[in-house]
């Protein structure tokens, strides 16, 4: 039996967790990335071909968002896991009624709700001064919310391989950061050189950012069923290895 008394009093627990920090953790986030739209569309709007019809701020506004969301999901389960481990606090939730299914279910439920509420004050803003449309808002919907349970559970098995915010820190700057600045966020890969496009097509953000996009203007560099195909499989994928390490406390029990 779903157990969702307990799911739904974890979930509460970690969006409050966010939520108390806003400042932080949803209208710092919109700043920071509004700041990438000013400097790179203002300066280079007029110097780069993108899809037909739209200039270079209205392109990069799809991929800023998802590259705002996918961080900030992973941002908000990895950050919550190592903080529970390091202050002792993890064993009172591991004590209580909670399966691991329930348990991932839950972290990973707010972290899509952060990163979505970051992706949301994003394009509010940005639809203030910019002419931007969204042909397919179904695929908006569903890439922002499959990409940001995929990270909010990459996110987890960060936390729960790191022993200490080091460890975390490293993941997130050489992994986490590196692919979503090279998925395709600031250019479209048709613009790259032969090598470096198929390099692209090894990094599993540049189908979420490609498929979020897609959503917006109804181009997209792949197709956006290839893009949805591979998104599932990773979502699926890091839903299984975090299952696992869960049902063996691998690094979360004394």
């Amino acid at each position: 039996m779903f157990n969702f008394a307990g799911f739904w009093a974890l979930f509460i627990k970690e969006v409050r967790r966010f939520y108390s920090v806003m400042v932080q953790t949803v209208f710092a986030p919109v700043i920071s990335t509004l700041l990438f739209l000013l400097v790179f569309g203002q300066v280079v709007d007029s110097r780069i071909e993108t899809y037909a019809g739209l200039t270079y701020s209205q392109f990069i506004i799809p991929g800023l968002i998802m590259m705002a969301l996918l961080q900030n999901a992973f941002s908000n389960s990895s950050s919550s896991l190592i903080q529970s481990k390091m202050h002792g606090n993890l064993t009172f939730v591991l004590l209580s009624p909670i399966s691991a299914f329930e348990f991932y279910l839950a972290f990973v439920a707010a972290a899509v709700v952060r990163g979505v509420v970051v992706g949301v004050g994003i394009l509010l803003v940005s639809i203030i001064w910019f002419d931007l449309s969204w042909q397919q808002p179904l695929w908006i919907l569903l890439f922002a919310v499959l990409s940001a349970a995929m990270m909010g559970g990459l996110g987890m098995m960060a936390g729960i391989i790191s022993d200490k915010y080091d460890h975390l820190a490293g993941f997130q700057n050489f992994v986490i950061m590196p692919l979503t600045f090279l998925s395709g966020v600031f250019y479209s890969i048709h613009s790259l050189p032969e090598f470096w496009q198929q390099v692209s097509y090894f990094n599993p953000f540049f189908y979420m950012v490609d498929g979020f996009r897609y959503g917006f203007f109804a181009q997209a560099d792949v197709s956006v069923y290839l893009s949805l195909l591979v998104t599932t499989v990773f979502l699926i994928l890091v839903s299984v290895i975090n299952l696992i390490l869960l049902h063996k406390g691998v690094k979360i029990r004394g």
